[in-house]
């Protein structure tokens, strides 16, 4: 006797029954895989960005706004600063390196960053075509942003003022695309690299063309005689005494302000934590009220087949065969919410990608499927066992005599 079959045959008899269960079940599942999906592609995106980021220097304003804006480009910059400031920081015996940044334009919401090469070097950066930026108003693209604007090599834009949203349009001064980045899957990916001197003389008054054609600072600061300024810096400590000395510092200066990348995004998902386990207790809830459904229409459908349960014991089915009957049941009906589950999850973070192209929600990718993921499974199958235990208990001690002079 089939008692896979058999399970399964009772379930489809009932339709309405199996697919409330399983799709209560399923949501509450759904929830958990969502958290689960987003939670560990946001931590190891954010490891991955910050990777040989120490510092970040930038104007007094919140930490982790500079942070966010300097390392992630995922937010507004807390100002400029002066860079005679940066240059002698620079200087300082603690600093290994500092890359300057220059943030302020954007073309079609893909942010224009003012830099060097160190940049490049810090991600590791490589050419699927062309070469870095060589003079002013050239620009390498970041292979997200090649692909889905339809840009290539030899294109020409005009830069927008503003990161959020463009206000005008810089007209007289077009950009070049000199090279285009290998998909790294990381911050670059969506950025639009041209050097800090593009930056400044995007926003300079006049057109001194003789200024534009000569070749750019690819390390280091620029050099200048006027006083310009940069939106933040990028530093790397010399040693580990530096971790200590450094931040303090810097901040102990009135102009500018440091801040940890480390640091700041423990705290940012200590604070989101809170909320997280709100919605995890949600799901949860929801699981165990899915459970509850399955225990209850188990024992109602259990009153219902005595008779039937009777009848396959006189032809031959042991108790324990009954027993393992009703536990299918459960285990079938939280299996197919546990498959149903997980696909939602990845259905409903597909649908947030396409409907955020930019953003830190547009780094998340639907076709991840992780380890934890088989735990859901797994604590679905106990939901549907446990659920089934009372009922597939009231089946083994099924009285056959009883059941057949009843009926």
């Amino acid at each position: 006797m089939n008692m896979l079959k058999l399970s399964w045959k009772y379930l489809i008899a009932k339709p309405l029954n199996t697919g409330l269960n399983i799709l209560l079940l399923a949501l509450g599942l759904a929830i958990i895989t969502v958290l689960i999906l987003i939670q560990d592609q946001f931590e190891q995106k954010m490891t991955k960005d910050a990777e040989g980021i120490d510092l970040v220097v930038g104007a007094k304003g919140s930490p982790l706004q500079l942070i966010l804006s300097s390392v992630y480009h995922i937010d507004f910059p807390t100002g400029n600063i002066d860079m005679n400031d940066a240059m002698a920081l620079s200087k300082n015996r603690l600093v290994k390196n500092i890359i300057p940044l220059g943030m302020g334009d954007n073309y079609l919401g893909y942010r224009i960053v003012g830099t060097n090469y160190d940049y490049l070097e810090l991600y590791d950066a490589q050419m699927i075509e062309g070469h870095p930026w060589e003079k002013p108003f050239e620009v390498v693209l970041g292979h997200e942003v090649a692909d889905k604007l339809g840009l290539k090599i030899g294109d020409t834009f005009v830069g927008s003022h503003g990161i959020g949203s463009s206000s005008h349009a810089h007209d007289e001064h077009p950009y070049t695309i000199t090279g285009i980045l290998v998909p790294m899957s990381n911050v670059l990916d969506k950025l639009i690299l041209t050097s800090i001197e593009s930056v400044w003389y995007t926003h300079d008054e006049g057109h001194d063309h003789e200024k534009f054609e000569k070749t750019v600072a690819k390390t280091g600061f620029p050099e200048t005689d006027e006083d310009r300024e940069v939106t933040s810096l990028l530093v790397q400590y010399r040693n580990p005494m530096a971790a200590v000395q450094l931040p303090r510092y810097i901040n102990s200066r009135s102009a500018l302000q440091a801040a940890s990348p480390s640091f700041e995004i423990s705290r940012l998902f200590e604070l989101l934590g809170v909320g997280i386990k709100l919605i995890q207790g949600l799901a949860i809830v929801i699981i165990i009220i899915a459970g509850l459904g399955i225990f209850i229409a188990l024992f109602n459908s259990l009153k219902e087949r005595k008779y039937d349960l009777a009848v396959m014991r006189t032809l031959g089915a042991s108790s324990t065969q009954l027993f393992l009957h009703i536990v299918l049941e459960g285990v079938i009906l939280t299996v197919l919410g546990a498959i149903v589950g997980i696909l939602i999850g990845h259905l409903f973070i597909a649908v947030l990608v396409i409907q955020n192209d930019q953003g830190a929600i547009s780094t998340l990718s639907a076709t991840v499927f992780l380890k934890e993921e088989l735990w859901i499974l797994a604590y679905a199958v106990l939901v549907g066992i446990i659920a089934s235990l009372i009922p597939a208990w009231s089946a083994y001690q099924t009285d056959i005599a009883k059941q057949l002079t009843k009926s």
